[in-house]
């Protein structure tokens, strides 16, 4: 019986042209956490088990997911909040947001139909409302009265957000989702067409801050049009502007824009290519491969020489038995990105044997996402 993909992953083809690389499945079962064991032989080696309903539990019997799903409120909210990261020193991920939560548990291979997932959509699905309710702002809403500008910001930060963890979860043919998804690709798309696309700051006193009107995509956006594959076919034209605009080079100054009176980071917002050599790869190794994940589900990994080369690179780092490890370089393998927190590192401990299973898993991913055809070893 063949064991079903995990929902939101595409399969393309793979390229009889590309090489093939070693996936050394034996090694992570023996050495990996439940997580990447059950994600490793379901979505890179794709295997047919013999029992599979008992295999798809074991993603349940892991720890630190349980520490997460039962710290849930009876509301199906994290904590109070959607973004938050737990502190670097938090044993128990105290203090994680809600969306953050969803999409760690859904890394750790939870279904959407697992209890907390289940008792979190609700939420999620609200927050894709257009409307400027500000009792949805969460930790974003300000101290007093929220003024109507802060308001319609946040929301719009949430909206992505939430629309992200949805479609990792395996709603896209959910018309709310896909509705959603439609009204931003609208607005990035005019952004895209737009003079703004090639010089979106203006300046507001002492700096540069985005210019009234630009919607540059965000790394949530990128996240949900990466988890819907049918409904990226349905806007070909708009991601072929998409890829246009990611390859151009970072611009010096970082995105904030003016709300109301106050000028706010948008770290959020992508506005070029965030990998464009080894130096930037090196000096964030996780931010890296979320990068390579993003572009391999995305379809455009294959088309960017630069990506396809830092990808073989990582590659090359491999022993003999396809194992990724520490290569005598310097890297820098825990990330300040709070955007990476949900998928890396999957692993409990810190050990060499540890990041080792999280990047040689990635890697594989990596590859079969971007159709790289996968040797089991």
């Amino acid at each position: 019986m063949t064991v079903p993909l995990t929902p939101g992953i595409p399969a393309p083809p793979p390229a009889p042209t590309q090489e093939s690389i070693d996936f050394p499945l034996g090694w992570l079962l023996d050495n990996a956490s439940p997580p990447i064991q059950y994600r490793a032989t379901i979505e890179v080696a794709r295997l047919a088990l013999d029992d599979p309903a008992r295999f798809d539990a074991l993603p349940y019997t892991y720890e630190p997911a349980l520490t997460i799903a039962v710290q849930q409120s009876p509301d199906g909210i994290w904590y109070g909040s959607m973004l938050a990261v737990p502190a670097p020193r938090a044993e128990l991920f105290q203090g994680i947001g809600t969306i953050t939560a969803v999409r760690r548990l859904i890394e750790y291979g939870w279904t959407r139909e697992s209890p907390p997932l289940v008792q979190a959509r609700r939420t999620l699905f609200r927050l894709l409302a257009e409307d400027e309710d500000p009792s949805y702002l969460f930790e974003l809403a300000p101290k007093g009265k929220a003024e109507p500008d802060v308001t319609r910001h946040g929301r719009g930060v949430l909206r992505e957000a939430a629309a992200a963890a949805l479609a990792q979860a395996g709603y896209e043919a959910d018309p709310r989702l896909r509705g959603a998804a439609r009204r931003l690709v609208e607005r990035v798309d005019g952004f895209l067409r737009s003079p703004l696309a090639t010089k979106p700051f203006v300046r507001a006193g002492n700096q540069h801050v985005l210019a009234p009107g630009a919607f540059p995509p965000s790394i949530f956006f990128l996240t949900m049009l990466a988890h819907m594959p049918h409904f990226r076919s349905e806007n070909y034209d708009v991601m072929e502007r998409l890829y246009d605009y990611l390859v151009q080079p970072l611009p010096r100054a970082t995105p904030a824009t003016v709300v109301g009176k106050k000028v706010l980071p948008e770290p959020q917002l992508v506005l070029g290519d965030p990998l464009p050599h080894r130096n930037a790869a090196d000096a964030d190794l996780p931010a890296a491969l979320y990068w390579l994940e993003l572009v391999a589900r995305l379809g455009l990994l294959r088309r960017n020489e630069g990506w396809s080369k830092l990808f073989d690179r990582l590659l090359d780092d491999r022993d003999h038995q396809g194992v990724w490890r520490m290569p005598k370089r310097g890297l820098v393998t825990r990330s300040a990105n709070p955007f990476v927190w949900p998928s890396f590192p999957l692993e409990p401990r810190s050990t060499p044997d540890a990041l080792s299973a999280d990047v040689t898993f990635r890697l594989g991913l990596i590859a079969r996402l971007a159709g790289r055809p996968v040797e089991l070893v």
